[in-house]
């Protein structure tokens, strides 16, 4: 009997979603599509068919040879968490100055950024620590050259690399589907269109369950040791399986992917992910926001929750 409520459940849904699907207005696309409406969302202010820079702004430079501009989103919190682990092995090159974009204000279109990233986009890194800077852009690339400048995080032997670097490259090509994809359509589009959000939710949990597979095999991504690849996947994947992104966990029933969240949990415990995941952050507790580093005492006195602090004494 049970079967066939279920059954008959099911039967129900499908029937409604087909007269909602038929009674909805179908989009008929034109034969050239133009810019000439905003999108909507929570991202349409920044959200152009063009690159380049909107404005003349050039970028700070602070004391250090690593200089980071970015915000703690996932891609972000990567390049933060990946700088506090080197400093949290003795390189002491790894010292940086992490200089905040605000994303949501357009900063990354200013003229010094896209000189730094012509895509526009949050990580970006110049090393200066040679005769001449070097821009590195993309957060995956950001992350293989840190790993080969300081000889860290990046396996040597032939087919842990391999696997490390097949894993890092999964991620580069399957977050925009968590991101762009079910993120957007479950959390940020300005209407909930059904189809949609079932397309990528799908794709979504099969991504963590690839993810499961894998992580039932070995303790992390490239086998027995922490890597680059544990680092880019832990800030998107890590970050749904705790709660993190789009309020989705429960939507997506994150707590059956029990190995993914066995390796988030691990990974969460490291102080350098705690201090990496601390860094250019704009949302969540005050304690939780440092939105510029420079220094590593930053972390004890100018969190916002301290700013704060010493803003109320001085009044």
């Amino acid at each position: 009997m049970h079967f066939r409520t279920i059954e008959l459940k099911h039967k129900l849904q499908a029937a409604q979603k087909k007269r909602t699907m038929a009674n909805a207005p179908e989009y008929v696309p034109p034969k050239v599509w133009t810019w000439n409406k905003p999108n909507g969302g929570k991202f349409a202010s920044t959200n152009r068919p063009i690159a380049g820079p909107t404005h003349e702004k050039a970028l700070p430079v602070g004391r250090h040879p690593l200089q980071l501009y970015s915000q703690a989103t996932p891609n972000g919190q990567k390049i933060t968490i990946m700088l506090e682990e080197l400093l949290a092995l003795g390189h002491s090159g790894a010292e940086y100055d992490a200089w905040l974009i605000r994303i949501g204000d357009g900063e990354q279109f200013g003229s010094g950024f896209v000189e730094v990233n012509p895509n526009s986009k949050i990580p970006a890194l110049m090393d200066r620590s040679g005769p001449e800077p070097i821009r590195v852009f993309e957060s995956g690339a950001i992350l293989l050259y840190l790993a080969e400048k300081f000889g860290a995080f990046l396996p040597t032997e032939l087919r842990e690399r391999t696997e490390c670097l097949s894993w890092l490259f999964w991620q580069m090509g399957s977050a925009p589907y968590l991101g762009g994809g079910f993120g957007h359509f479950y959390a940020y589009a300005p209407i909930k269109i059904e189809y949609a959000i079932d397309r990528f939710a799908m794709e979504t949990k099969r991504q963590l369950d690839v993810l499961d597979r894998r992580l039932g095999e070995s303790p992390y991504l490239a086998g027995d040791n922490y890597t680059i690849a544990d680092i880019a996947v832990f800030p998107w994947y890590g970050g749904l399986v705790k709660g993190w992104l789009y309020d989705g966990a429960e939507f997506l029933s994150v707590h059956e992917y029990k190995n993914v969240m066995r390796w988030a949990d691990a990974i969460f415990e490291r102080p350098a992910v705690t201090r990496g995941r601390k860094v250019n952050r704009i949302s969540g507790s005050l304690s939780s926001q440092l939105h510029e580093r420079h220094d590593a005492d930053d972390f004890n006195t100018k969190t916002q929750d301290k700013i704060a602090g010493q803003e109320a004494s001085a009044s």
